[in-house]
C-alpha cells in the first residue's frame, strides 16, 4: 500500500474513531481541557516528539505566516513518519485544535483561540506554542534559540504601537475581557474594542517566551518533557498552605510577569522590536512600515506601556471574573491622585486563599456581607490580595469604597485575605502591595508619589485591623507614618 493509501486508510478510521471518543471536556476553553486532549494524542501516539506535536498543531491552525517559517520552518516539512504519527490529530481532534488555537477577535467583539487557565488568566495559545516550539526546535538541533520574542511577542506588540500611532500608547495595548462562565468556559468577551495586542496575547507570549526559553536551556544530557507535561508544569500546580508563592521555585503562571521580565528585560526591547518590524517589511513587503524617526517614537512610547502595564503593574483579576453583583447604587468617582493608602486584613475568611476558585470564593462571601449584612453599596476594599499571586479588584482605581471610615474618598483600601494577628501573610502577597501595587499607581497616576501609607487602626479606633503581626510589618515599609 502506498504512503498516500496508508494514510487515507488511517484518517479514515481515525474519523470514525473521533466520533465515538472524543475526548472529554474538550468543548470547553479552559487550559485544563487543551492540555487534556494533548494528552490524549500523545497516548494515542506513543513516541511522537513534542516537537513533531507541537508543530503538527500549528499546521492544524494555519499558522505557517512568512515569519513563522522564517525561524521555524514549515510545518509542513514533515517526513513520512511524522505524517503518519500525527495523522490522527489532523482528524479526530482537528476541529477544537482549530477552534482553540486560531486566534481572532469577531466583529462583536467576542476573542477566539484563547483558553481560561486555571490561576484566572486568559491565555493565547498561538504565542504560547510558538515559543515552546522554538525552544524545542533549538533543544532538538543542538543550537541557540532564535526568534522567540519576534514569535511570541515582538511582531505583535511592534505592530500594534504602529496601527495605532494616532493613538495615546496606554490605548495601543489590551483589553482584557470577561467569561461566560469560568467553570465552564465557552466565550471570552473583550471590554473593549482590541488591539493587536489583547491582553490574552500578551499573556500568552510572555507564556511562550518563558516555556520556550526554559525548554532551549535545557542541558545536552536532559530530554524535554511531552507536551502535556510541559503545560501541566507551568499551569496546573498547588501551593501549600502557609507559604504560597514563597515556596515555589519552578516557573509558574502566577509569576509570568516577573519572570518573563528577567528573560526579556536584558535583551534591549527596543531594538529587538525594530529588528522584527524591519524583518516584518523584509518577508511581508509591508510598505506601511517605514523604520523612520517617527516608528521609532511610536516603538519606545508603546514599549513604555508595555512595561508599566504589563511588568511594572500587577495581574489584577477584574470583577465580572471573580462572579461580583452590580453595585446596589451608583457609584462615586474618585478624585485622583489620592495621597494615602490604606492597609487591611480581611480576619473573615481568616485562611489565606491558594487559587484561582478559593479567592473568588472569598471575594463573593465578603460582597455578600458588605452588602447584605452591612448594608453596603458593594464590596468595600478597593483592592482584595490572595496568595495565589494576583490582586482581586473590588471598587478599582476610580471609584469610592467602603473601607476606611471617614476616609473613603481620601485613599485606597488594599486588604490581604486572612487574619494577621499572629502570622505574616506570604512575602510575595505583601510585595504585590509593597512594590508592585503602589508602583503601578503611583506611576498611572492613581497615587500621588509623596503617598502616606496606614494600617486600618491608625484611623479608625475601634479596630484592631490588619492584625498585629501584620501592622508590625507595615513600620518597615516606605511611605509608612506612624
Amino acid at each position: 500500500m502506498t504512503l498516500c493509501g496508508l494514510s487515507f486508510f488511517v484518517l479514515a478510521f481515525s474519523f470514525l474513531f473521533a466520533v465515538h471518543s472524543r475526548p472529554a471536556g474538550v468543548h470547553l476553553r479552559n487550559m485544563d481541557s487543551f492540555i487534556r486532549a494533548v494528552q490524549q494524542v500523545e497516548d494515542s501516539n506513543p513516541g511522537l516528539s513534542a516537537l513533531a506535536l507541537v508543530r503538527a498543531l500549528r499546521r492544524t491552525a494555519g499558522h505557517d505566516d512568512m515569519m513563522t517559517i522564517h525561524f521555524l520552518g514549515s510545518s509542513y516539512n514533515l517526513s513520512d513518519a511524522e505524517v503518519l504519527e500525527t495523522a490522527i490529530l489532523n482528524v479526530s481532534s482537528f476541529s477544537f485544535f482549530d477552534k482553540a488555537i486560531h486566534h481572532i477577535v469577531t466583529t462583536q467583539g467576542e476573542e477566539r483561540g484563547v483558553v481560561l487557565a486555571p490561576d484566572g488568566t486568559t491565555v493565547a495559545l498561538a504565542p504560547l506554542l510558538l515559543g515552546i516550539e522554538s525552544g524545542l526546535k533549538a533543544k532538538n538541533e543542538g543550537m541557540p534559540a532564535v526568534g522567540i520574542f519576534p514569535l511570541t511577542l515582538g511582531r505583535t506588540l511592534g505592530l500594534s504601537f504602529l496601527s495605532l500611532q494616532d493613538f495615546p500608547p496606554s490605548t495601543r495595548l489590551g483589553p482584557n475581557g470577561c467569561w461566560d462562565n469560568v467553570d465552564r468556559p465557552k466565550m471570552f468577551k473583550l471590554a473593549w474594542p482590541a488591539t493587536l495586542a489583547t491582553d490574552a496575547v500578551i499573556n500568552g507570549g510572555m507564556d511562550g517566551a518563558i516555556l520556550g526559553t526554559d525548554v532551549g536551556n535545557l542541558s545536552a544530557s536532559e530530554q524535554p518533557q511531552s507536551l502535556s507535561e510541559i503545560l501541566k508544569g507551568y499551569y496546573s500546580f498547588s501551593l501549600k498552605e502557609g507559604q504560597g508563592l514563597d515556596a515555589v521555585t519552578g516557573h509558574v503562571s502566577p509569576r509570568r510577569r516577573e519572570i518573563s521580565r528577567s528573560i526579556l528585560e536584558p535583551l534591549d526591547l527596543h531594538s529587538q522590536v525594530m529588528e522584527t518590524l524591519a524583518l516584518v517589511w523584509k518577508l511581508e513587503n509591508t510598505q506601511w512600515i517605514s523604520l523612520d524617526t517617527g516608528v521609532g517614537k511610536a516603538v519606545t512610547d508603546g514599549l513604555q506601556a508595555f512595561v508599566h502595564k504589563y511588568w511594572d503593574c500587577p495581574q489584577i483579576i477584574p470583577r465580572c471574573q471573580w462572579g461580583a453583583k452590580d453595585p446596589r447604587s451608583t457609584p462615586i468617582p474618585l478624585s485622583l491622585p489620592l495621597n494615602f493608602l490604606y492597609i487591611h486584613h480581611t480576619y473573615e475568611p481568616s485562611s489565606p486563599c491558594l487559587s484561582f476558585p478559593s479567592c473568588s470564593r472569598d471575594m463573593r462571601s465578603m460582597q455578600r456581607f458588605h452588602q447584605e449584612d452591612r448594608g453596603w453599596s458593594d464590596i468595600g476594599y478597593s483592592f482584595v490580595v490572595g496568595s495565589d499571586g494576583y490582586v482581586y479588584e473590588g471598587n478599582g482605581w476610580n471609584l469610592l469604597g467602603t473601607h476606611t471610615r471617614g476616609r473613603n474618598s481620601m485613599g485606597y483600601g488594599v486588604s490581604i485575605i486572612g487574619n494577621y494577628t499572629a502570622t505574616l501573610p506570604s512575602r510575595h502577597a505583601m510585595d504585590l502591595v509593597r512594590h508592585r501595587l503602589v508602583r503601578c499607581a503611583v506611576d498611572g497616576g492613581r497615587l500621588a508619589a509623596n503617598f502616606t501609607i496606614e494600617g486600618h487602626r491608625q484611623v479608625v479606633n475601634y479596630t484592631t485591623c490588619p492584625g498585629d503581626a501584620l501592622f508590625s510589618e507595615l513600620r518597615s515599609w516606605e511611605h509608612f507614618r506612624e
